[in-house]
């Protein structure tokens, strides 16, 4: 039976509101000569006042410049007034999947989904000075706000940030999900990301001969999408500590390809990022951390991520390992430890996954993922592999993705998946 998921009717109406959006500021020439007339119109008036009024903040000839833009690969809205500028750029995509499961053995019958997998509205940009930004990302499927920050570039490569965004954790979960190399992100991601969270970031980055350093702190609340409602359990909280630094011994990538699935931009010299982060999360009550459901105990959890992204000439290369532990459990009981691993997912996973993209903007990609629990934890060891197609129609913003993957689980038969996926941004 197909299932197009909840809120049809409101997906329906996201689309006719995209739709609305590209007919409005496709007429970017009709919109940019309304607005050079208009502003020859008031010349006059404007030169007029700078000879009366001397230093004031006018709009002159020199100090105009209007943008509205719509299109597949650039849009924004952007507007500038001497010394003053606001710059807001729109983003809406629509992802919709077709996933077909099914598990090896007599009398087991196949499992369909028809869905929107994501159905998002995003925008960026700065406000009266390039030195202080914003991002805000809606979910329109499940109704809640994903990110919502404001940055601040407050001395020289150093910037804050305030708000709920993802942690700097495993790179696949950093990399958006319009710009992933497969349909849908790794096992390990799905087990052991720090995902999204409520805080304060402070990002720094400096060269060093050829290569570029990059540091993250951040200090979080702990407990993820959390942002409109508090964490019902009746638990004392405590806080969240991420520290990141990356390496790129080669220099930066072209158009931060370090956090993009696939090498679309074929990298005409090799290029490396190698990341390493820690996190400690004081009193987390979700059983990943930032994810899962709420416990009715509470532990210090401790995660050690390694990753590294390798790109050249339309090759890429990509691995990342998590060791999670409880931190807390040698001063308990052994009752107290079977809890601990009982409610908390902990243990190691390892991914790794590489694609090669042709000429003709077809390009081929396979994965393999192991997932291994906390011995004695009642979660199964997962081997997964996939092998990918991709279509790239124009870049990541619209294109066609099909999967199929051979997921191994303890104890428990082989189950096949295949997955196609069809994803617009405008």
């Amino acid at each position: 039976m197909l299932i197009f998921g909840p809120n049809l009717l409101l997906q329906f109406l996201f689309i006719a509101l995209i739709l609305l959006f590209h007919t409005t500021f496709s007429q970017e020439t009709n919109i940019s000569d309304s607005i050079s007339t208009l502003a020859t119109n008031r010349s006059a008036v404007s030169e007029e006042k700078n000879t009366n009024c001397s230093g004031a903040d006018l709009i002159n000839n020199k100090d105009k410049n209007h943008k509205i833009k719509n299109g597949l690969t650039n849009r924004e809205i952007f507007f500038e007034k001497g010394r003053s500028s606001f710059k807001f750029k729109y983003s809406g995509r629509i992802q919709t999947r077709f996933d077909l499961t099914k598990a090896q053995g007599p009398g087991i019958e196949s499992e369909k989904d028809l869905y929107f997998r994501r159905v998002r509205f995003k925008s960026d940009g700065h406000l009266f000075n390039p030195k202080f930004g914003y991002k805000l990302e809606i979910d329109l499927i499940g109704a809640q706000v994903l990110d919502a920050y404001v940055k601040w570039n407050f001395y020289r490569n150093f910037e804050i940030w305030a708000g709920q965004t993802k942690l700097r954790g495993n790179r696949e979960r950093v990399i958006s999900s319009q710009e992933l190399q497969f349909v849908d992100r790794s096992l390990l991601n799905a087990k052991f990301t720090l995902d999204r969270d409520i805080g304060v970031w402070l990002m720094h980055q400096f060269n060093a001969g050829h290569g570029t350093f990059r540091q993250v702190l951040s200090v979080s609340k702990g407990e993820g999408l959390a942002i409109w409602q508090e964490n019902p359990a009746p638990i004392e909280k405590g806080l969240d500590y991420t520290a990141r630094l990356e390496y790129l011994p080669f220099g930066d990538f072209i158009g931060k390809g370090d956090y993009k699935g696939s090498d679309l931009e074929r990298e005409p010299t090799p290029k490396l990022a190698l990341g390493l982060t820690f996190d400690y999360n004081n009193n987390a009550v979700k059983s990943r951390g930032q994810t899962g459901s709420v416990t009715d105990n509470k532990a210090n959890i401790r995660s050690w991520i390694s990753d590294l992204m390798f790109k050249y000439m339309g090759f890429s290369f990509m691995s990342e390992y998590v060791d999670r532990k409880i931190h807390n459990y040698r001063e308990q009981t052994t009752a107290q430890y079977n809890d601990f691993v009982n409610d908390f997912y902990t243990g190691k996973a390892f991914n790794a996954q590489s694609g090669y993209v042709f000429g003709n903007n077809y390009e081929i990609a396979g994965r393999y993922t192991e997932v291994c629990p906390q011995q004695g934890s009642p979660f199964p060891d997962l081997t997964q592999y996939t092998i990918a197609f991709s279509k790239f129609i124009v870049g990541h913003k619209i294109k066609v993705q099909t999967d199929f993957s051979w997921l191994q689980e303890e104890s428990k038969p082989t189950t096949h998946i295949y997955r196609f996926q069809f994803e617009l941004s405008l």
